[in-house]
């Protein structure tokens, strides 16, 4: 069985005040799921105590060197996280990285000790022209090294047109992708369906209980709903009741 995931991205929102909000999400009552709060880097200490998983939002492929600005996966595992994210598409789109980027940063998670949440997903124009399937395969292939396993890696598909628009791929669409994703990780590993896959893009409360009776879908990645207790952990009873 694959333990399910709810987990956070606070992107670059936060500061030490928000560890509050940080303490109530862990202090709810979650005994059948994994928690994950990402949050800016400047917080990861601060949430090191706390009764949670916490992540990176990004790690550099290099362990050390001349790179300012940038922190290595090592730096973030001493920091207390336990995963970190590759791959976003802001990442992606913000900062030009390739799936050899992205595959790279996941090999330096995994050589950290970190599970690599690996984010894929496509943008509207590549939806309205149906290319939806293929990018996924492209990303993957690209993405996703020979490191990976159901234990280092999770995959994470984002839509990109859905990420914070409140815009939100039907439920068909949803499980086409996520049973595609299943079928493509089939190919190249033994323990695929080990693999956790989450959906992410304008999940909320309100959507949360259809989405996570979808096949294979295992849990969310959540944006702006995980920065506060009160959007985040219904979201968390969602998954848990699923």
């Amino acid at each position: 069985m694959r333990r399910k995931l709810a987990a956070g991205n606070w992107k670059m929102n936060g500061t030490r005040q928000a560890t509050a909000q940080a303490r109530d999400i862990a202090n709810h009552p979650a005994p059948d799921i994994d928690v994950l709060l990402c949050p800016p880097a400047t917080l990861l200490a601060a949430f090191a105590d706390l009764p949670i998983n916490t992540g990176g939002q990004d790690c550099h492929m290099m362990t050390s060197g001349a790179h300012t600005g940038d922190l290595s996966a090592d730096m973030l595992a001493d920091a207390g996280a336990a995963y970190t994210l590759t791959g976003h598409s802001e990442r992606r789109t913000d900062h030009a990285e390739t799936d050899t980027i992205v595959n790279a940063k996941s090999v330096a998670a995994h050589n950290a000790g970190l599970i690599a949440v690996i984010c894929i997903g496509e943008t509207l124009a590549q939806r309205e022209a149906n290319e939806t399937l293929a990018v996924i395969d492209s990303q993957l292939a690209g993405s996703v090294p020979d490191t990976a396993t159901a234990a280092n890696t999770v995959i994470a598909y984002e839509p990109v047109w859905a990420i914070g628009t409140g815009k939100v791929p039907t439920l068909d669409q949803i499980g086409e992708v996520h049973s595609h994703i299943r079928a493509h990780l089939a190919k190249r590993f033994d323990d695929a369906d080990g693999f956790r896959i989450l959906y992410g893009g304008s999940v909320k409360a309100s959507n949360a209980n259809d989405i996570f009776a979808i096949d294979n879908v295992d849990g969310a990645l959540v944006g702006g709903a995980s920065l506060t207790a009160a959007d985040f952990t219904p979201i968390m009873d969602a998954l848990g009741a699923s």
